[in-house]
């Protein structure tokens, strides 16, 4: 007896959520990945041969297990009202482009490169990581903003002091300012540095003080953001997998709000039983 579309539906959910084949999914992920650097190396025409096989392979086994992945879901509304499932899905359509000779073939070979990416859907720590950087980056937007102001500023210092030293390194606030980011990530820097002490001894305060505000104070900004961020996350999704103190705290919380519920529903049915049978007593 064939199986119904709810058991077919059932036994697509526990092969979604079945660790063996996740770890599968996982490895051919990785393999795709391997594939596509093994391809920028000069290769024998058969194990080209052999490559395009599995590339097409791979291709469809990505087909099949996002139409598992949407059948077992109770509607593809369900389905695609998260955002790793539509970019899994738009991926996987994509890889279907040919990667012949054709003029889809370098939007093809493009697209597969991104293949890659689906590691950060299936693995939920590679998500929160993920998901951490994309919730600080308006935060950290100020942060650019305002270091961009002190680098106009000391670019614009820089320009006008050390121009006639090192045209180029000081010729103009453009210039400038790429030179201080060379001095930001501490690439000979000291050299720059006592290239314009040699007519300035006391510009070692210009260095110094960028020094400490852009690659300390800023920097460090930068790295309590995305910890505080990534700390939320994490306990989002705890709270969401119920795992670690937080998902605890999480069923706590739900267990308490929902026995706080029925004693109100018991309240209210005791009130109007008393009001019953008040109603009742009355002559």
């Amino acid at each position: 007896m064939p199986p119904t579309a709810a058991q077919l539906q059932q036994q697509f959910i526990q092969l979604r959520e079945n660790k063996i084949f996740e770890t599968f999914v996982i490895l051919v992920i990785v393999i795709s990945a391997l594939m596509i650097g093994a391809k920028t190396y000069p290769i024998p025409t058969s194990v080209a041969q052999i490559l395009r096989l599995l590339d097409i392979g791979i291709t469809i086994f990505f087909l099949v297990e996002i139409i598992i992945r949407m059948i077992a879901e109770h509607s593809l509304k369900r389905f695609f009202s998260k955002a790793w499932n539509v970019f899994d899905f738009l991926i996987v359509t994509a890889s279907l482009i040919p990667v012949d000779d054709s003029e889809a073939a370098l939007l093809g070979r493009l697209l597969r490169v991104f293949r890659v990416l689906r590691l950060v859907s299936i693995i939920p720590e590679l998500r929160v990581l993920l998901n951490a950087f994309v919730t600080a980056i308006p935060r950290m937007g100020y942060v650019s903003l305002l270091m961009f102001i002190i680098f106009y500023i000391y670019a614009a210092i820089g320009s006008m002091f050390f121009h006639q030293i090192n045209p180029e390194l000081w010729g103009n606030i453009t210039i400038a300012m790429l030179t201080l980011f060379r001095i930001a990530t501490f690439e000979d820097w000291t050299d720059v540095m006592y290239e314009t002490m040699e007519i300035f001894p006391l510009s070692w305060f210009f260095y110094l003080s960028f020094i400490f505000i852009v690659a300390f104070v800023f920097l460090n900004m930068m790295i309590g953001i995305v910890l505080e961020t990534l700390q939320r996350e994490h306990e989002e999704f705890a709270r969401e997998s119920g795992e670690g103190e937080a998902g605890e705290v999480h069923r706590i919380d739900s267990r308490t709000a929902e026995m706080e519920q029925r004693l109100i529903k018991m309240e209210n049915m005791l009130e109007q039983l008393t009001r019953d049978r008040a109603a009742a007593d009355k002559p």
